[in-house]
C-alpha cells in the first residue's frame, strides 16, 4: 500500500502524481519582475521517471487496457516521441510487461536518445523535426502509424488521444487547485502535444471561469526540445486555442537566457522548455494584487547538456574550437553533393524505378537499418545499411554496369548510397525519389 505521508511505496508506480501526491509548487522570487503577482513553478521532474509526460503515459496505458485494446505480453507499443513520453512509457512498459518502439528525430538531444535505449526502448532515429510533425509523411508520427498497422503493435497516439488531456484533467488540475487553495488566477504551460494546457486549463476553468490559461510556443526553427512551433501546432489535434486566453511566442535566446537564471538565481534545475513557459507567462500576466500564477516546469536541465553546450559555448571553450578548415570544406561540399543528388536526373520517380526493376533487372539495395528494412521493403530488395556499405563489397555486383536502384524511407539516405556506389565505379546507379514511403503511397506491394 502507498503511504504518501511517509513516502513509502510497494512499487515505483506508486509515486505517480495525483491530488493526494502532488508534484511540488515552488515560489519564484528572483527571476520574475512582479511586486504583487505571486508566481509558482510546478516541478514535474518529481514524477517517477522525471517528467510531466509520466502522467499521460500512465493514463494512455490505463485507458487502452480498460478498453481492451492492449494487454501485457499481447501487444508491443509504438509511440513517436520527443523523448519524455517515450522515457515514461518505456519504464511503465518494463513494469507492466510491454515492449516499446519509439520513432524519433535524430535532432533530439543525444542524452535522451541514449537513456531511451538504456531504459530498453527500441529507438528508431529519423530525419524529422525536433518535435515529431504530424503532417510529415516520412516523419516519426507517420512511421509510428505505419508500424501500428502491423498486428503485433498498438499506438497509444499521444497527439490525438483524449486520454492525454484527461490525465491532466484528473491530476494536474486538481493538484494546482488544492495546492493554491483555489486562489490560482493564471496558468501557463508550453505547447507540445497540448495535453497539459488543454486538460489542466479545462479543469481550472470549471472550478473558476475567471482563471486565465496561457499557452506558450517557440518560434519557427527553434532549438527547444519537446515543444512545437505555431505552424506545427495547427496540425496537432489537441491544440485548442479557443479554450485558452492567450498564446505567446518565445524566442530561443529568451528561453535559454532565463533557463540559466533559473538555475543560478532560483536554484531550480529547470530545462529550456520550463524557461520558455515562464518567459511567455511573464509577457502575458499583469502585476496586480491577488494574482497567482502557476507555470508547468516539465523536466530538469540534466537531459539537455548538448543543448546547453550549443547555446552557451563560452562555458565550454575546448568544445568550441573550430574544426580544421579542410574538414569543414569537405563536409560542406559533400552536403552540397547530396543535396543536388536528391533532385538530379539520378533521383527517379516510381514509374522509372519500376521500369528499372522490371525491364532492366535492376538490383534494389535498401540502405536503411535492418529494423526499418524488416518492417516493409520493396520486393526483392537486398538490405545493405549505409553504415556498412563500405564493408560489403562481396554483396555488390561484379558488373560495374549493372543497373542499381538505391532505396531508403524517402530518398535522403539513398542519395548518399548512390553517390558512394558511383564513387566505386558503378555507372548505372539511381536513387528512388520519395523512397519506400512513396512506393507505399502508390499502393505497390512490399515485403514481408
Amino acid at each position: 500500500m502507498s503511504e504518501h505521508a511517509l513516502r513509502v511505496y510497494e512499487s515505483i508506480l506508486g509515486l505517480l502524481s495525483s491530488e493526494d501526491n502532488p508534484t511540488p509548487l515552488v515560489r519564484l522570487t528572483k527571476t520574475v519582475p512582479f511586486k504583487h503577482t505571486r508566481a509558482y513553478a510546478k516541478l514535474e521532474w518529481y514524477n517517477p521517471f522525471g517528467a510531466v509526460k509520466d502522467r499521460i503515459a500512465a493514463n494512455l496505458l490505463a485507458d487502452a487496457e480498460k478498453r481492451g485494446l492492449i494487454a501485457p505480453g499481447a501487444k508491443k507499443l509504438v509511440e513517436p516521441t520527443s523523448g519524455n513520453t517515450g522515457l515514461g512509457l518505456t519504464m511503465m512498459g518494463n513494469a507492466r510487461g510491454y515492449s516499446v518502439r519509439t520513432p524519433l528525430s535524430n535532432k533530439i538531444p543525444l542524452e535522451k536518445r541514449a537513456v531511451l535505449r538504456f531504459f530498453g526502448a527500441d529507438v528508431m532515429e529519423l530525419n524529422d523535426e525536433l518535435c515529431p510533425a504530424p503532417g510529415a509523411p516520412e516523419g516519426a508520427i507517420a512511421v509510428a502509424r505505419q508500424t501500428a498497422r502491423m498486428p503485433d503493435f498498438h499506438m497509444l497516439d499521444q497527439y490525438r488521444n483524449e486520454a492525454n488531456p484527461e490525465s491532466h484533467y484528473k491530476t494536474t488540475g486538481p493538484e494546482i487547485w488544492r495546492q493554491t487553495g483555489g486562489k490560482v488566477t493564471h496558468f501557463a504551460a508550453g505547447l507540445g502535444t497540448c495535453g497539459t494546457v488543454t486538460g489542466t486549463g479545462r479543469y481550472l476553468k470549471e472550478k473558476n471561469r475567471a482563471v486565465k490559461v496561457i499557452g506558450v510556443h517557440p518560434g519557427e526553427g527553434h532549438d527547444i526540445p519537446g515543444v512545437r512551433s505555431l505552424v506545427q501546432l495547427k496540425q496537432t489535434e489537441l491544440f485548442r486555442p479557443n479554450e485558452y486566453d492567450g498564446v505567446v511566442e518565445v524566442a530561443n535566446d529568451e528561453a535559454y537566457a532565463l533557463c540559466l537564471r533559473l538555475v543560478r538565481e532560483e536554484c531550480i534545475i529547470a530545462g529550456p522548455s520550463s524557461a520558455m513557459a515562464l518567459s511567455g507567462a511573464l509577457k502575458a500576466v499583469p502585476d496586480e494584487p491577488g494574482n497567482l500564477l502557476v507555470v508547468i516546469f516539465p523536466d530538469n536541465i540534466f537531459k539537455y547538456a548538448s543543448s546547453v553546450m550549443r547555446h552557451f559555448p563560452d562555458l565550454f571553450p575546448a568544445a568550441a574550437a573550430p574544426p580544421p578548415a579542410g574538414s569543414e570544406l569537405n563536409a560542406r561540399l559533400y552536403d552540397e553533393m547530396v543535396k543536388h543528388a536528391k533532385t538530379s536526373r539520378d533521383a527517379v520517380a516510381i514509374d522509372e524505378a519500376r521500369a528499372m526493376i522490371d525491364g532492366q533487372g535492376a538490383l534494389v539495395i535498401d540502405v536503411r537499418s535492418n529494423e526499418r528494412y524488416d518492417a516493409a521493403h520493396v520486393p526483392g530488395a537486398v538490405n545493405i545499411p549505409l553504415s556498412t556499405l563500405g564493408e560489403s563489397a562481396a554483396r555488390l555486383p561484379g558488373d560495374k554496369d549493372r543497373a542499381i536502384l538505391c532505396v531508403c524511407d524517402r530518398g535522403n539516405i539513398s542519395a548518399n548510397g548512390m553517390l558512394y556506389l558511383k564513387a566505386l565505379g558503378y555507372s548505372r546507379v539511381k536513387s528512388l525519389s520519395g523512397g519506400t514511403q512513396a512506393w507505399i503511397r502508390e499502393g505497390l506491394p512490399t515485403e514481408p
